[in-house]
């Protein structure tokens, strides 16, 4: 329990009391009028206190900042070996992003996106490091962008766990230790840390430039909590029989049909009905035979409820099957499992509660039935 400081105020009521009580024994005449003035005296003082004491109080707790706790921002050094920033800053927003890199914002809007802040190091005679820190809306947007591309050499940037949940290496989700949280190949480090997703590039490798983007690495994750990955990739299998093996190197979280498509094309339509209010993971599932590598693609989406749901797979059959209808029962949420036969292979899918898991291109039906009814 938090003990606070004497308070001086309390200390005078308790000493003007004192005379009151003294003066009431010397002289009974002024009894009423002393009793008015103390009373008011107290009332106003203890008012006085009561409003300091619970300053105290809100102001030392932690994360009383409105809404969920906010982390703080990381600090960027002034200087990285001779590299030096400029004092702010520019500020990106979902309004500006497409001037600032045309043809990839909508990448990054696709995902609940707040704002990108840029800074760019520059040294004589040397070529700049560009940092870009993207402030999401919650940690798996955050996972969700470095999810998109995992080539290159993972990385630690904290030397040793700080306290519980903060270290970038932490242990404590066995599922999130499996995953990278930081990538580094050829000048170019991409990290997650809490809500922040960030990039830093050097535009020419150097073992000094390298030293220096690692170094903001580091200072990025510093004091920063490690939240697990999103919920929903745990409700992928780690191979499906017989021997379909997941394709972690290539699987990916979204929200947006546009990161859909640059991932697994289904068509210029949104079919699947997805939005900021949805999540989806999609990876391959490959298998080795004697024919050589295979390949069988695995969706899952989850929406706010099952009415979305069902109309979101009512949607995907008018366009993606139009020849197969599909009867829907208003108001009934039960679960329905499907397979078809189209044109780069077997389609199966299976819709539970708020939930729907596609498999695209199995060589058979036996195999998309398998692993549907897995799920």
């Amino acid at each position: 329990m938090q003990e606070f400081p004497f308070c001086p105020i309390f200390d005078r009521i308790s000493r003007e009391n004192g005379r009151f009580v003294m003066n009431l024994e010397r002289d009974s005449q002024s009894t009423n009028s002393t009793l008015k003035d103390l009373f008011s005296q107290s009332r106003l003082s203890f008012v006085m206190c009561f409003c300091l004491l619970f300053f105290l109080l809100i102001s030392g707790m932690p994360g009383q900042t409105g809404g969920k706790m906010q982390q703080s921002k990381p600090t960027l050094p002034r200087n990285v070996g001779v590299w030096t920033r400029p004092d702010s800053p520019r500020l990106i927003t979902a309004k500006n992003i497409f001037d600032y890199m045309d043809g990839a914002g909508e990448l990054y809007v696709g995902y609940r996106f707040d704002h990108l802040e840029s800074y760019e190091y520059k040294a004589q005679n040397q070529n700049n490091i560009l940092v870009e820190l993207y402030f999401m809306k919650t940690s798996d947007d955050a996972f969700g962008l470095l999810s998109l591309d995992w080539e290159g050499e993972t990385v630690e940037l904290a030397d040793e766990p700080a306290d519980m949940g903060k270290s970038l290496q932490s242990k404590a989700e066995p599922d999130s230790s499996s995953w990278s949280r930081a990538l580094y190949g050829e000048g170019l480090l991409r990290l997650w840390s809490d809500t922040i997703y960030a990039r830093i590039m050097a535009s020419q490798e150097t073992p000094e430039s390298k030293q220096a983007v690692l170094a903001l690495g580091r200072s990025i994750v510093k004091e920063r909590r490690n939240p697990p990955i999103p919920i929903i990739l745990k409700k992928l299998p780690d191979s499906f029989p017989p021997d379909w093996m997941l394709g972690k190197d290539r699987t990916s979280y979204f929200r947006s049909h546009l990161v859909l498509n640059s991932i697994y094309y289904l068509g210029q339509d949104n079919m699947l009905d997805l939005d900021l209010n949805s999540e989806a993971v999609t990876s391959p599932y490959e298998r080795k035979d004697s024919g050589g590598k295979k390949r069988i693609h695995f969706l899952l989406v989850k929406y706010p409820d099952n009415r979305r749901a069902r109309q979101a797979l009512a949607h995907f059959h008018k366009v993606y099957l139009p020849e197969h209808l599909i009867f829907l029962q208003t108001g009934s949420s039960g679960e329905i499992s499907n397979t078809f036969l189209v044109e780069d292979g077997w389609l199966g899918y299976k819709i539970k509660d708020n939930t729907i898991a596609f498999i695209f291109e199995c060589p058979d039906q036996e195999t998309a039935r398998t692993i549907i009814n897995q799920i």
